[in-house]
């Protein structure tokens, strides 16, 4: 099973360790800025302390009076410490914005806290009224302790990814010469050879070449039950494994490795934008138009209605202050990172956020046959002995011992049965195989024909009645003859998938339409789709129809849900509103969908679903949050309930804050509610 599910970076492989370099280097970056915010807000509070003490204000409400001469010259130097060194992000900020011609929240701080400080400055040199150094302080110090909380949210979203990068160790058990040698995991290569001991990570895809363990993959794939490998089965670095010992010949390493590959999506499903994001943006701007236009205007409006300077400064910086959008910043993007993040957890890797956000409006969903809500393998169904002579038992281990030598889907069907059920595999000789008719051969001494129905017809003998209990659209019988008498039959069907009937039942609850689209024929499909209770089925479907069938259902209309696993199903998925592939697909089936499904299992396609709901409703609160929020603050801050109640620019900081704050963690709530896992 390859899960190679993303582009493939067609630049050269030179330009690849940079890559990754600059993606580690980035984090780094931002989570400095984090701490820088941090500690800007530690020295400026504790600046802030002799500020509120010296400021009059301050001192009328605690009924002290310790003013001496030159106490303000003493606000006034530390007032600029705070504005020139606290207020540095911001006016940076402010400088970038107006650069890109792009004002945003920076611009609006920037603006806010350079009126105030200005006008602070000239009241200290002798201008009319009360000055604003203490608001000044408490709004620097309240704007980097937000910035600080914001930032740390967004890191965490983004730490997400560099859990998934930790699930590797950093040192790796090498077989070389017959001995074992503990080697740093950058040094592994393809083809080496790898123990992997109990309880262990295992450090990069692999296939086993020699022990039996269970792993655990339910990090990557979202699996819960852990996983049995035993030679030529396949590890995926990352995964953790039991309590036995493997030996793994490594296949993928570094960029080539599943993990690398999920991280790489679930990184530019990050990045990429949706129309909701694109919308927050939009309203961020407007938001940061309107308060600056508002707080002039108010400016303006309390000047010329006769108050003085002082107050309709005041309310002009007040409603800078709080009108600020930070919330609206933080409210799509947290979303999105989270849910990203979760979604991959969970083996669902999104590829195309838009699409993902048209999950909740799907009307229709086209489930491919063989594969999506079947096992797509041919697996024994029933064994019917024809007599007592025969147990159940008995026929499989001579049909598979017959078998052995074919490479035809039946006789790997019949061996894997044996397997499962520890049966014997008896050796055969004189093997042969006629076509279109069945195989032969000796074992045990007696004479062992595993045949279809074209025998009985060649050699001119009724064809043996077959039970009512067989489903003949879905299972293929076999006739096992031991010596010339019929011994038993053997039926192989192919399974459906568990989970599918509760993923199309499901799918109806929510309203959305279920179909079959698949190349078997009417009786197959229409058994099938009867079977899953759908809303109907496309039999015979050549490979390059599948495209044309769901353009028909889009032009009446329809939103439609596309889940297939193989080449043939890529054009398809790409013509889907939302082309899911399906885990253990092809490479070409995962390029072109929008969602890949890790499991294989129909009822992820429930859960994208509801998770995609889930996401959207939590954007949607956040966005109503953040502008109802400006809707009430921006009039109150600029002072339309004057005199009754006035709103002070710290205050205004305060919600603002706490309005950011709200939105990030109505955010982190995704996780709680929406545990995606059903069963």
């Amino acid at each position: 099973m390859d899960h190679s599910n993303h582009h493939h970076h067609h630049d050269d492989h030179q330009q690849e360790p940079d890559k990754q370099q600059k993606t580690v280097q980035v984090d780094e970056h931002a989570g400095h800025h984090t701490e820088d915010f941090l500690k800007r807000f530690w020295i400026c509070l504790v600046l802030t302390v002799p500020i509120l003490l010296l400021s009059p204000m301050i001192q009328h409400w605690l009924k002290f009076d310790w003013r001496f001469q030159g106490d303000q010259i003493i606000v006034l130097v530390l007032g600029s410490v705070l504005y020139f060194y606290g207020g540095a992000p911001f006016l940076k900020g402010l400088v970038r914005e107006l650069k890109a011609k792009d004002p945003g929240m920076m611009t609006l701080v920037g603006v806010a806290i350079t009126t105030a400080f200005l006008y602070s400055v000239a009241v200290v040199l002798g201008l009319e009224g009360m000055d604003f150094f203490w608001e000044l302080a408490t709004l620097i110090d309240i704007m980097l302790l937000g910035h600080w909380l914001e930032m740390k949210s967004q890191m965490a979203a983004s730490r997400a990814l560099e859990s998934l990068v930790k699930l590797l160790p950093s040192e790796v058990h090498l077989v070389k010469d017959e001995q074992v040698i503990d080697i740093p995991l950058s040094e592994l290569k393809k083809n080496d050879l790898m123990v992997i001991k109990p309880g262990e990570k295992v450090p990069a895809d692999g296939m086993v070449v020699e022990g039996y363990s269970a792993v655990n993959e339910s990090m990557l794939t979202g699996e819960s039950v852990p996983v049995v490998k035993e030679a030529e089965m396949e590890v995926i670095g990352g995964s953790i494994n039991g309590d036995g010992v493997l030996r793994v010949k490594v296949t993928g390493t570094g960029e080539d490795s599943y993990l690398n590959k999920v991280i790489r999506l679930v990184g530019s499903a990050q990045q990429s934008k949706s129309k909701t994001q694109h919308l927050a943006h939009r309203v961020a701007k407007w938001l940061t138009l309107i308060s600056l236009a508002v707080g002039i205007g108010t400016f303006f409006f309390w000047f010329g209605s006769g108050a003085t300077l002082s107050f309709a400064l005041e309310r002009m910086v007040t409603v800078m202050v709080t009108a600020c959008p930070h919330a609206l910043g933080v409210a799509i993007p947290l979303v999105v990172a989270i849910s990203t993040s979760m979604a991959a957890r969970q083996g669902l890797l999104i590829r195309n956020r838009t699409a993902f956000e048209n999950t909740r409006r799907l009307s229709t969903i086209i489930f491919d046959k063989t594969g999506t809500v079947t096992e797509g393998s041919h697996e024994v169904a029933q064994l019917i002995p024809a007599g007592s002579r025969f147990s159940a038992d008995d026929l499989l281990i001579y049909a598979a011992a017959v078998q052995q030598n074919s490479e035809h889907h039946i006789a790997r069907g019949m061996v894997s049965a044996l397997k499962k059920k520890n049966l014997p595999l008896k050796p055969s000789k004189e093997f042969q195989y006629r076509q279109g008719i069945g195989v032969s051969a000796i074992v045990d001494g007696k004479k062992v024909f595993s045949v279809g129905p074209n025998y009985f017809r060649e050699n001119k003998l009724g064809t043996p009645a077959i039970p009512d209990s067989v489903d003949q659209a879905m299972e293929t019988v076999t006739f096992l003859l031991i010596d010339d008498e019929l011994a038993g039959m053997i039926t192989l069907g192919d399974q459906l998938r568990t989970g599918s009937v509760q993923a199309v039942e499901a799918l109806h609850e929510m309203g959305i339409r279920t179909f079959l689209l698949t190349g078997d024929n009417d009786n197959v499909a229409a058994s099938v789709a009867k079977k899953l209770k759908m809303d109907g089925y496309l039999a015979n479907v050549l490979p390059h129809e599948k495209q044309e069938k769901i353009k028909s259902f889009q032009k009446n209309g329809e939103l439609v849900g596309m889940t297939g696993d193989g080449v043939n199903d890529a054009p398809a998925l790409a013509q889907a509103d939302v082309g899911i592939a399906v885990g253990s697909g092809t490479d070409v089936a995962a390029e072109t969908a929008d969602i890949i499904l890790v499991n294989s299992d129909p009822r992820d396609v429930v859960s994208l679903i509801q998770f995609g709901k889930a996401t959207y409703h939590k954007m949607i609160q956040n966005l109503a949050w953040a502008v109802g929020y400006n809707i009430i603050a921006i009039p109150l801050a600029a002072g339309i309930l004057h005199p009754k109640f006035v709103l002070s620019p710290a205050i205004g900081a305060v919600l603002m804050s706490a309005s950011t704050i709200i939105v990030a963690f109505n955010a982190q709530l995704l996780n709680r509610n929406s545990s995606i896992r059903k069963n």
